[in-house]
């Protein structure tokens, strides 16, 4: 059969601002959204009817273990496939991951060029900025259920369905991505031998430069500059949240925001009348997923599946890193961005910039669809370069689930050919990685650590550590202030202690450092 060449033909961004009271059901996003990526193609109401592919990114609240607590469509596919008047064969639900947009979109482009599919419509959006003003303020969602689809039969779902962390990691306060990342952090920063507070500056640069980017985003949650001083000063108004990282240099994903991109063919975008100028191609991509549970990594300060997904997208590609104009680096914490640039050999202080809408504590993190955004910016930018490539990195969970896309006006020169993500993923499995003991005793050693923190102060220190046989472990610290400051007084990764395997049917073990 011969392949298909698919075609990024429409995108579009919607944020509300207004009044939580009055904000738009997420059924009423993911079809803003949607209309607006069909607006941009110029193909309306009539093109958007008539896709015969649909891709909705999961919602944070049906993440396994969220409770409903606010209305929402059971079938959200269903639901905005009945409001754009589509009846598309093929239509699914992802499962949860920041990976999802990018990953959408290399499955569709795959289904387009095996014959599968001619247009196609991958959307998402988040609502949790307005549902949790509603439910702090004792709103009403009386509305939202009025125009949601409470009772359909469950989706298809696409995607990965495995938690994110074992019920070993969750116990021991590894179940929260401002738990986990912060982790990462100190082991980069150990393993550079970097001081706590020059770290604290070098983050504090990263994420500057990302804000003066959202400043310039009409679609950013927080269009604000900020200098590196302000995102990384401890106040009440940006208080720890896990060591090493204040608020500001956190994602933030109580936003309502939702974005789309619409995919077809070359001859169904030739029929639907779509402008040659409007059409961005996939150039290269790939799909792969770092040992999934944190507990078994390597280390906490790289990911195989980052470098990985990224040679192999520019291999599918046919250019290299100099190719690239434009990029956008995952961005839920400044880590992800630090081992991203590593992995792929860019510069954090790369000229060419590390995001193209601000990233996702600035442009806004909607749940499993900020790379939408990433996505829809980048083609703008793309059509005004047509000779430009542009690089998308999405991340899910915790640096664990990688998609990457390269991207560009111009043609490609040979068939859309997508590698099967299982290659990558049988070399990844395979590679090496520590043994676990869930029942620790004896002296250990602190390979990383965070101190969790309420608005009260610190209450909670997480430390990975190596046993005596070097075998890996998890513990939280006493709990007593004069702890908890202690490990925040400056490097504590391979600091000595004592651990005590915990008891009963939740265990947490307790390490003391010397």
């Amino acid at each position: 059969m011969t392949s298909v060449i698919p075609v990024l033909i429409g995108v579009g961004q919607f944020t509300y601002r207004g009044d939580p009271a009055v904000s738009p059901s997420p059924t009423a996003l993911l079809k803003i959204a949607a209309e607006r990526a069909a607006a941009d193609a110029g193909v309306g109401a009539a093109g958007l009817a008539a896709i015969d592919a649909l891709a909705v990114a999961g919602f944070t609240v049906d993440a396994q273990g969220s409770r409903r607590v606010m209305p929402h469509s059971t079938n959200p596919p269903a639901s905005l496939a009945k409001r754009i008047g589509a009846n598309p064969r093929w239509s699914v639900y992802s499962h949860m991951g920041g990976n999802t947009p990018q990953y959408l979109i290399n499955t569709l482009a795959e289904r387009i060029a095996r014959g599968e599919t001619e247009l196609g419509l991958t959307v998402g959006a988040e609502f949790l900025g307005s549902a949790m003003k509603r439910l702090t303020k004792g709103l009403s969602f009386d509305d939202w259920a009025a125009e949601e689809d409470l009772d359909l039969p469950a989706p298809e779902r696409i995607g990965d369905p495995r938690p994110g962390v074992t019920p070993y990691e969750a116990r021991h306060g590894l179940n929260r991505p401002i738990n986990i990342y912060p982790m990462f952090e100190n082991a980069l920063r150990a393993r550079d031998g970097r001081g706590v507070e020059a770290h604290q500056q070098r983050i504090g640069k990263l994420f500057s430069a990302f804000t003066e980017v959202a400043a310039k985003n009409p679609e950013a949650w927080f269009p604000i500059a900020r200098s590196p001083e302000e995102l990384v000063a401890v106040s009440e108004k940006n208080r720890m949240i896990g060591f090493p990282y204040p608020k500001l240099v956190n994602a933030i994903m109580e936003v309502d925001q939702s974005a789309a991109v619409l995919i077809a063919s070359e001859a169904k975008a030739r029929e639907l009348g779509v402008p040659e100028d409007k059409w961005i191609y996939l150039h290269g991509c790939a799909d792969a997923a770092d040992l999934w549970n944190p507990i078994d990594r390597q280390d906490y300060h790289s990911s195989p599946a980052m470098r990985w997904t990224g040679k192999r997208a520019f291999e599918m590609a046919g250019v290299g890193l100099d190719a690239v104009r434009h990029i956008d680096l995952y961005s839920c914490f400044p880590v992800a961005v630090e081992v991203g640039a590593e992995e792929l050999g860019l510069a954090l202080d790369d000229p060419r910039g590390l995001t193209v809408t601000g990233g996702l504590p600035y442009a806004g993190g909607p749940g499993n669809n900020y790379v939408m955004h990433s996505i829809a910016t980048m083609a703008g930018k793309l059509r005004a370069e047509r000779e430009a490539y542009g690089l998308i990195t999405a991340n899910g969970w915790y640096l664990t689930k990688q998609s990457t896309g390269i991207y560009s006006a111009k043609r490609p020169d040979k068939p859309f050919e997508r590698e099967d993500p299982a290659v990558l993923q049988r070399q990844i499995d395979a590679l090496p990685h520590p043994d676990v003991t869930e029942t620790p005793q004896g002296r250990g050693v602190i390979e990383t650590y965070t101190v969790v923190h309420r608005r009260e102060g610190p209450f909670m220190g997480i430390v990975v550590g190596r046993d005596a046989a070097g075998r890996r472990f998890l513990a939280q610290t006493p709990d007593d202030p004069a702890t908890l400051a202690d490990l925040e007084r400056g490097e504590q990764v391979g600091r000595s202690g004592q651990v005590q395997a915990g008891a009963g049917e939740t265990p947490i073990n307790l390490f003391t450092p010397d």
